[in-house]
């Protein structure tokens, strides 16, 4: 005899399952029960008994069936539009080869680059560039200092030969008169500037802008315990944007000076611990 028995179930329909009522072994019928279909309706697919269930509030609501997202190719770096940041990120030796890249379809973007470039340097042609500290006279003085350009501030450094105070001074002023060429920096002997001025006093630094005195610095104490280039442009800049390197101007001239010193302090005391760990350890 057969008989049919429920096993599995699904959302719309009953499965049955029959059986041979027979002698088979205990553990093979045990298999055969265990043994069932479930199967799946398509993503999205209801019955009419399903409706009627969600209408009465027995079944939720059906989900909303599954869409994947819309494909979108990875973008292809070489395929996207060049902007201003593309090419100030090559070396020149790769603006070189770019110029003679047939591949290169960007031919007016480069061109208005080539535009604005040029344009810049014309800019920066416009900025007087001094580079060095200049040597004048007493009878300079007006012309050299006094009747400067409005725009360019003139470090004037007061000195005597055979001091070495001001040979110290006078190291640290040339390697800021070639990293800040857009400041004038001058020279002259003291007592050609300020007759009878007194030797304790020297060097002294006098800074003009527009005609005028700005600020002064009497004698080395005045740039800290070790005169540095980095000490000595830093005391310059305390308040006016003394020193220009001729790409910024005003206050934004003052902080990125003020950013390189500090900087700059921060990569010599490193070095230096690094120099007495590597003599400790060698010890």
């Amino acid at each position: 005899m057969y008989q049919k028995l429920p096993l599995a179930f699904s959302s719309t329909k009953l499965r049955t399952f029959t059986t041979e009522r027979s002698d088979r072994p205990a553990r093979e019928i045990a298999a055969m029960a265990d043994y069932h279909f479930v199967y799946k309706d398509l993503e999205g697919a209801s019955t009419q008994w399903d409706d009627i269930q969600r209408k009465l509030g027995n079944l939720p609501e059906k989900p909303p069936p599954f869409k994947p997202p819309p494909f979108a190719p990875s973008p292809d770096p070489d395929s996207l539009p060049k902007d201003k940041s593309w090419v100030d990120g090559k070396t020149p030796e790769e603006l070189e080869d770019l110029e003679d890249d047939p591949d290169l379809d960007d031919d007016r973007f480069l061109e208005d680059y080539r535009k604005k470039r040029l344009a810049e340097m014309r800019e920066a042609a416009k900025v007087i560039r001094y580079g060095s500290v200049i040597p004048i006279s007493g009878s300079d003085f007006v012309r050299e200092v006094s009747q400067a350009p409005p725009e360019v501030w003139v470090v004037v450094v007061l000195y005597k030969d055979g001091i070495a105070e001001c040979g110290v001074l006078m190291n640290c002023l040339e390697e800021l008169a070639v990293k800040y060429p857009a400041t004038k920096f001058v020279k002259i002997i003291s007592t050609d500037c300020i007759p009878n001025y007194p030797d304790r006093n020297v060097p002294t630094i006098l800074v003009y802008n527009n005609g005028a005195v700005k600020a002064n610095y009497v004698g080395l104490h005045s740039f800290g315990r070790r005169c540095t280039p980095e000490g000595v442009a830093l005391v310059l800049c305390q308040s006016d944007p003394v020193l220009n390197d001729g790409q910024s101007k005003g206050d934004a001239s003052r902080q990125a000076v003020i950013d390189g010193v500090r900087k700059k302090f921060i990569e010599k005391v490193v070095a230096q611990h690094e120099d007495d760990d590597d003599g400790s350890s060698s010890d």
